[in-house]
């Protein structure tokens, strides 16, 4: 049998990144007094030689099984030796990342040879990056939750086996969405709302400025409006970020609502682009001019921590059974709203949802729920939906915080809510 000979890139990366992860190794241990295997030219080595072997025989791979069992019988010697022996801390030194590296490092050349580079690289980054940051990823798993854990662990295996197992048919004639879609939104507007959460309480930089509020706007730009109303009602100071943030938070929410929807519907995304984004960086322009616009003399006061996911993780069990509930209810209503009122009906019942939440109509028009619709149509819907929230968030703004701290915010939210009411009746009117 007739081996092609490998290029000269292959071989050039093989030695690159071994390079690379024996650099690392060196960096890291280099507070240690103890000599350990691995390194800048054993890994190298290691590299060149699983190459090699896995050259001689890449179909079966014996002379590369061969030469893996005799570095792993070398290791196991040098493991059991290193065990008895003694860290920096006093503690024993029974950590594997240092056999794990050689093997790696062994491994990487036929991995090289054998797998599109990518591969190799990804391994090779993903490596380093998990050995220089053991401290950090230490630390985060002390400061993380057990509960936080186990409820990720939940939504992994409703995920990964619930998900496959649920009919991909409808099972009513009241609406065409089927269950595996009612459940895939719900993964992905948890998943959006899930990493917000997770920014939110162990990001220390988001605790401050206006990062709060952009996390806000992409878990509940309507919890994010009642916090800062409340948080501007008890200290003035916080006004000029309070105001700024109500109007971010809305902004990001137009950017989240049309990131959701390419997930499943790219042509109604691409329909939604413009006048999406359009309302979004109109938000965004407002929130600079009031929060650079006009600064008091005690603007820089500090700003109180806020928790905008006061209901909590949103990957609980709880949660997500609400939203499942309001995705079916909603779809149910938008199929009979739609056949005996027809598209004047929708309209209407997406200014009733924008009191509520506005992810189960809008996922239920992105999924197909309403199939015999326009995508003109279904834009102008999910705009006066959007629309109708920011009336609902302008009532918040300017109620909980008494009406003068954040009317500015109230202004821009009415603003904008008329601004996509006007844009989703020039889309009607165009489409007929």
């Amino acid at each position: 049998m007739i081996v092609a000979a490998p290029s000269p890139a292959s071989v050039a990366l093989l030695l690159g990144l071994s390079f690379f992860l024996g650099l690392a190794f060196e960096d890291f241990f280099a507070r240690s007094q103890t000599r350990r295997p691995g390194g800048v030219r054993t890994f190298p080595m290691l590299a060149i030689a699983g190459g090699v072997l896995y050259l001689f025989d890449p179909t079966h791979v014996v002379p590369f099984t061969g030469g893996l069992l005799v570095l792993g019988a070398w290791l196991i010697v040098y493991y059991r030796a290193h065990v008895s022996e003694r860290d920096e801390q006093g503690e024993p030194n029974v950590g594997l990342v240092v056999p794990l590296l050689n093997i790696h490092a062994y491994l990487l050349g036929a991995v090289t040879l054998a797998l599109p580079p990518w591969i190799a690289v990804a391994v090779t980054v993903t490596a380093v990056l998990l050995l220089t940051g053991r401290d950090k990823l230490h630390a985060l798993a002390r400061r993380i939750d057990v509960q936080e854990i186990i409820t990720a662990g939940e939504f992994l295996i409703l995920t990964g086996i619930v998900l496959p197992l649920l009919p991909s048919a409808p099972v009513t004639t009241l609406t065409s969405i089927t269950p595996r879609q009612a459940w895939l939104a719900l993964v992905v507007v948890c998943s959006f709302s899930y990493a917000s959460y997770l920014a939110q309480r162990y990001w220390a930089a988001a605790a401050g400025g206006l990062w709060m509020a952009a996390l806000g706007g992409l878990y509940s730009s309507t919890a994010t409006t009642v916090v800062l109303a409340r948080q501007a009602a008890a200290d003035a100071s916080v006004n000029r970020r309070a105001q700024a943030g109500i109007t971010l938070a809305t902004g990001i929410m137009y950017l989240r609502i049309l990131a959701i929807i390419a997930v499943f519907n790219f042509p109604l995304a691409r329909a939604l682009a413009l006048p999406l984004g359009a309302l979004s960086a109109a938000a965004l322009a407002i929130c600079a001019l009031q929060y650079w616009g006009r600064k008091p003399a005690n603007s820089d006061a500090p700003v109180s921590q806020m928790q905008i996911s006061a209901s909590g993780n949103p990957l609980e069990l709880g949660a997500a059974a609400i939203f499942a509930l309001l995705f079916v209810a909603t779809s149910l209503a938008s199929t009979w709203t739609t056949k005996e009122f027809g598209v004047t009906g929708i309209y209407s019942l997406a200014a009733i949802v924008g009191v509520s939440d506005i992810d189960p109509f809008v996922l239920n028009l992105a999924q197909g729920g309403l199939s015999e619709l326009s995508n003109s149509a279904l834009t102008a819907a999910i705009l006066i939906a959007a629309s109708s929230n920011n009336i609902l968030k302008a009532c918040y703004a300017a109620s909980f915080a008494g009406g003068r701290a954040t009317a500015a915010s109230a202004a821009a939210l009415a603003f904008l809510a008329a601004a996509g009411i006007a844009t989703a009746i020039a889309i009607a009117r165009l489409a007929g």
